[in-house]
């Protein structure tokens, strides 16, 4: 005869997994009702994050400009900082090729130096311009001023001491007359983003300025005519 008390036991195992099995559905719907009910619920924090990369569609005009702005606690742009900003962009643009020129062109070790800081310094003033001119929306030029490719030009038909000396007094007038400009707007901005970007300025600046005073070639005049530049007789 067939062991009934065995096929008891198998029934009940089979409907405990049963029982199991159903309970585990039901958690996780559970689960996942209320994990949508939260997500859309007033008040929600997640409800209330949105995606990245978002529709902008609905925003009112400006006002990605303006968070922008906002999120780099950026005040009002002057016209003093736009120069200022393209003043740097414009340094870059003939000092580095400069910089360049010195590692071929000079016979100084100290210049071919101070060379080497204008390349380092300026390629990382360049960068950090053109992404706050971006940030601020202020167009920046794409070619040195013609005065300063003037430059570029006699330091390429020079060569030895002659180089050295152009070099480091045409670059020691420039960055003196810029280090003014740096103080007088770092002191007067009210753009937390213009700020940032002239205490790094200053810093370069500096640097390049204590290089080009090591190489012991500045001549006395170039300090007088800077001086007479930033502080014109009254």
């Amino acid at each position: 005869m067939p062991d009934h008390r065995g096929m008891t036991a198998k029934a009940r195992a089979r409907t405990v997994l049963v029982v199991v099995a159903t309970l585990a559905v039901v958690a996780v719907g559970s689960v996942l009702v209320l994990k949508a009910s939260a997500q859309s619920a007033p008040g929600s924090t997640q409800a209330q994050v949105p995606a990245y990369g978002h529709d902008m569609a609905g925003m009112r005009p400006g006002s990605a400009a303006q968070a922008a702005a906002d999120v780099a606690g950026a005040g009002p742009v002057t016209e003093l900082d736009k120069t200022f900003l393209v003043k740097v962009r414009q340094a870059g643009l003939w000092e580095m090729p400069a910089g360049t020129l010195a590692q071929t062109h000079a016979s100084s070790d100290a210049v071919k130096r101070a060379g080497l800081h204008l390349l380092d310094g300026h390629s990382h003033l360049d960068q950090l311009v053109r992404e706050d001119a971006k940030l601020l929306g202020v167009p920046l030029p794409d070619q040195a001023s013609a005065e300063q490719q003037g430059w570029v030009r006699q330091l390429t038909a020079a060569q030895g001491l002659q180089f050295d000396k152009l070099f480091v007094n045409l670059l020691r007038a420039s960055h003196g007359k810029i280090f003014a400009t740096i103080a007088e707007v770092r002191a007067g901005t009210q753009n937390d983003v213009i700020r940032r970007h002239a205490t790094q300025a200053n810093q370069t600046v500096l640097d390049h300025m204590n290089v080009l005073e090591d190489t012991g070639l500045v001549d006395p005049q170039t300090i007088a005519d800077v001086a007479a530049a930033v502080n014109p007789p009254k």
